[in-house]
């Protein structure tokens, strides 16, 4: 039978999601957890990619295993097999040809910025030192609703089959300490969330304007964008699937 699993992590220790030799991931170590509490090999399909040091709020990943007999007792018993830095939040049953990476309609990040030196933030929100210009941020941001190729904030020599993305919101915000930019979007290329906030700052501290954004989508060229932030004020925060997957979860 086919499940849907919903987590989340904190990505500082992991090489991000996705299996890689020579490097612990979060893949693997679900599906390390999986395999010994139900006593076979289970293999976890995600939701998509997070890079090296990213963190997801809400994740899914799909799974295939023999009917469970008792889902909250296996939720108590991963939570607790688990390190601390991953906690499964639910389980529940889909249909058999349900994709948690391919019937995903929406995705949202956010990414977190502090403007004051902070410890408790350290590694999580990016310290940008620069007074910004939040207002050009956000007319900037508003721009890419106006698009649909975004190559140019896509990680260089990606083996990808389109560049084209369906941005329904990009939009800075202040929540006490931190400044969120938060984005949603049907789909997302390699790195391109970093690669727009690194742009929109560039914005916010002058040194590049709303037109020069609009000129940096049209290049589509990685190198005319702005830099890519770092990993650790990254946020995967939601992932939309249509009710069609299952009768028991909306």
């Amino acid at each position: 039978m086919r499940y849907f699993v919903q987590f989340s992590y904190n990505g500082k220790a992991y090489h991000g999601w996705q299996n890689q030799p020579n490097a612990i991931t979060v893949q693997q170590v679900l599906e390390k957890a999986f395999s010994t509490l139900l006593r076979t090999d289970v293999s976890l399909m995600g939701a998509g990619r997070t890079d090296t040091g990213v963190h997801a709020k809400q994740m899914f990943a799909h799974f295939v295993v023999d009917e469970l007999a008792d889902i909250e007792d296996l939720i108590y018993k991963l939570n607790s097999f688990l390190p601390e830095d991953i906690a499964v939040q639910e389980i529940f049953q889909v249909l058999p040809e349900a994709h948690a990476r391919f019937d995903a309609t929406e995705r949202t990040y956010e990414y977190w910025v502090i403007q004051e030196k902070n410890p408790f933030y350290i590694d999580s929100a990016y310290h940008v030192k620069h007074s910004l210009d939040i207002e050009k941020m956000n007319e900037a941001s508003s721009v890419l609703l106006d698009y649909k190729d975004f190559e140019c904030f896509s990680k260089s020599n990606t083996d990808v089959h389109t560049y084209l993305c369906d941005i329904k919101e990009a939009s800075w915000i202040r929540k006490g300490e931190l400044l969120v930019f938060t984005i949603t979007a049907n789909r997302f290329l390699r790195n391109m969330v970093r690669a727009i906030v690194g742009t929109l700052l560039e914005v916010g501290t002058g040194k590049s304007t709303v037109a020069d954004v609009k000129s940096i989508i049209n290049s589509k060229d990685r190198s005319e964008a702005g830099y890519s932030v770092p990993a650790k004020g990254l946020y995967l925060t939601r992932i939309i699937y249509p009710n069609t997957i299952t009768t028991k979860h909306g």
